[in-house]
């Protein structure tokens, strides 16, 4: 069990208040057990009201946590969702989380998906951000975490409105960093390589169709690709971002943390 009271390594996040988007599977929820494991209180913001309970009962203490609930595909519905949880309770960590858009080549792209994805990433972002924001600053004390993807150092295959707007989000994100710390807020980016979530899931069948390969040998190829030889797992993933939302992480901001078991060339 973590000693959250070490003086050595503070990691306790007891009283502080924890969103965490995308709450309900993969690194979502790891993240969201490992915030709760340290003693945050969490709401789980999520669109699916049955998954967003299951979710909070597989937490610590689940009676101590909360649901969200809107659809990242309506911005205004994430708005409005956000700021009904900072009206009850000022938030001191939140973790920005939704899935990605769907794989293709960016020649193929449609301008609605670049739309409906840089909506779904950016603007929902935007509007959690500067909704918890006040309560922050009150606090002194702020960490802004947003889980993005390798590409924002180099651009993936066959991704290309995901890399497109991956790239906006880290901008937008070191651009907070900037302006946000003089409050005692951090805002940084973890970057999580392949990761076993159902999203790699839909990648790897993705890939093992139009390769006519099975799951299994898309699987090994990817693993072969990590200097660590294999794919990540959610907890993994979870444990990075519960760290840079610690107090431990308190002059790390503007960073993007890759935790890609050393996939990506570049540093």
């Amino acid at each position: 069990m973590t000693d959250t009271n070490n003086p050595w390594m503070p990691l306790g996040l007891e009283g502080k208040h924890a969103v965490v988007c995308g709450a309900t599977q993969g690194i979502g929820l790891a993240a969201a057990q490992h915030l709760a494991g340290l003693g945050a209180r969490v709401t789980l913001l999520a669109r699916n009201a049955e998954r967003l309970e299951e979710a909070r009962r597989s937490l610590s203490q689940p009676e101590r946590h909360m649901t969200a609930q809107a659809d990242f595909s309506r911005p205004q519905e994430v708005k409005a969702a956000i700021e009904a949880v900072v009206n009850e309770h000022p938030v001191h960590i939140l973790v920005n989380n939704t899935g990605g858009p769907a794989g293709g080549p960016i020649v193929e792209a449609e301008v609605d998906a670049f739309i409906n994805t840089f909506q779904q990433h950016l603007i929902c972002n935007q509007l959690l951000a500067q909704a918890v924001l006040t309560g922050m600053k009150d606090a002194g004390y702020g960490r802004i975490i947003n889980v993005i993807s390798t590409s924002v150092k180099q651009p993936l295959t066959n991704l290309g409105v995901s890399n497109t707007i991956r790239g906006a989000v880290a901008n937008w994100a070191k651009t907070w960093a900037n302006e946000v710390g003089v409050h005692g807020i951090t805002v940084n980016n973890v970057l999580p390589g392949a990761t076993n979530t159902a999203r790699l899931e839909q990648i790897i069948a993705n890939k093992a169709d139009k390769m006519d390969a099975s799951t299994d040998e898309i699987h090994a190829q990817m693993s072969a690709a990590v200097p660590l030889k294999r794919t990540g797992e959610p907890e993994e993933v979870g444990r990075a971002i519960a760290f840079l939302a610690s107090p431990s992480a308190s002059y790390i901001s503007g960073i993007n943390l890759p935790v890609d078991g050393g996939r990506t060339s570049s540093l």
